[in-house]
């Protein structure tokens, strides 16, 4: 009977011992699946890094570019503004038959025939040739705005045309207003059925002009 006894509880002790083996497996394991490589990087999906490496974003809003390209293009006749000094209104007029006339644009002239191009995306409106102001092309843009190009002594699009900013529409010319210019661009600028004077809006994007 004791002989017995004795066996059983050998039994009994290689199970428990058996037992606690197996828990403190399963325990390393689970702290070894569980712990962090230090040499691995943080897996966090935000961090610092996130906002650090940030890159600005860069506008996009669409600015009035001038109505040409070329950079030896100058002003011979400024926009007739009431506010400017008198020398400035000297060179605001147009002489036609004897009379003096506030100019409502601007004269942009070089030593030679220069491209002109659309100032903003656009709808062609106008294409015409008129006795007194020449070829002349107007494009209607976002916000109310037109733009009028005169004196031209060629043009490349017709009404209904769609054009991008930049797209050239004609080249300067001549117009019977102004003879004595020879060739040149007459430029002018409404917004809210009001001309305006280019100069001041070129470069400024849409949304800083209403």
């Amino acid at each position: 009977m004791t002989h017995r006894k004795v066996k059983k509880q050998v039994i009994y002790a290689v199970y428990a011992l058996l037992a606690l083996i197996l828990a403190l497996l399963i325990t390393l394991t689970k702290n070894k699946l569980t712990q962090k490589n230090p040499t691995e990087p943080e897996n966090d999906y935000v961090n610092k890094t996130v906002f650090d490496n940030d890159i600005p974003v860069v506008s996009t809003q669409e600015a009035i570019i001038r109505p040409y390209i070329d950079n030896t293009v100058k002003i011979v006749t400024n926009y007739y503004n009431q506010t400017d000094d008198e020398e400035t209104q000297k060179n605001s007029l147009i002489l036609y038959e004897n009379t003096y006339l506030p100019s409502t644009g601007i004269d942009y002239q070089t030593d030679y025939d220069f491209d002109v191009v659309s100032i903003l995306d656009g709808v062609v409106i106008t294409v015409k040739e008129d006795q007194t102001l020449g070829k002349l092309i107007e494009i209607k843009h976002k916000d109310n705005i037109i733009s009028t190009y005169q004196s031209l002594s060629e043009t490349l699009v017709k009404e209904g045309d769609e054009v991008k900013q930049g797209t050239i529409i004609g080249k300067s010319g001549t117009s019977n207003l102004e003879k004595q210019l020879g060739s040149h661009l007459h430029f002018e600028l409404t917004i809210d059925s009001h001309t305006v004077d280019p100069e001041e809006y070129y470069d400024k994007e849409l949304v800083n002009i209403n």
